[in-house]
């Protein structure tokens, strides 16, 4: 680690020890050439791909919009914020584990599908009506279908 200080390269730790929200490492350091200490923070970084959608664009991943697309679906059901803030979670543990730099709409929308399946099912046919676009009334009956028969959705 290079010292901020005088910026040479050789720096010592002296003391470790873990945050106390146990996120983090903090650790005292001592530089080798000044003699001067500070403190750096090791974190854990974990990130999400990169979202490719339908028309082309590419943006970030958005654990908030997420649950906002989630919150119209589940709007006027009761269902508590702690399963959909868990729903959420599942999805971005998913998303990491695939280890990929890039994932598409339709997977993380396929995903939010088979979550909204497990909570609700008024909101899974919202949310399906929406990201399928349903044109009549044959394709929500067929949603339902699915929905019912596990061998078929």
């Amino acid at each position: 680690m290079k010292c901020p200080f005088c910026h040479h390269a050789d720096t010592q730790v002296i003391d470790s020890r873990i945050t106390e929200e146990g996120d983090a490492i903090r650790r005292r350091r001592k530089c080798s050439a000044c003699e001067r200490r500070f403190t750096t923070y090791e974190r854990a970084e974990l990130s999400l791909p990169v979202v490719a959608k339908r028309n082309g664009t590419r943006m970030d991943f958005d654990p908030a919009r997420l649950r906002a697309s989630m919150g119209v679906a589940l709007r006027k059901r009761s269902i508590p914020m702690a399963q959909v803030d868990a729903a959420v979670q599942r999805i971005e543990e998913k998303l990491q584990l695939t280890g990929e730099r890039e994932v598409s709409s339709e997977t993380i929308g396929e995903l939010v599908m088979a979550e909204l399946k497990q909570l609700d099912q008024v909101a899974y046919v919202r949310f399906a009506s929406v990201y399928k676009s349903f044109k009549d009334i044959r394709e929500f009956v067929q949603a339902i279908d699915e929905m019912n028969d596990p061998d078929r959705g």
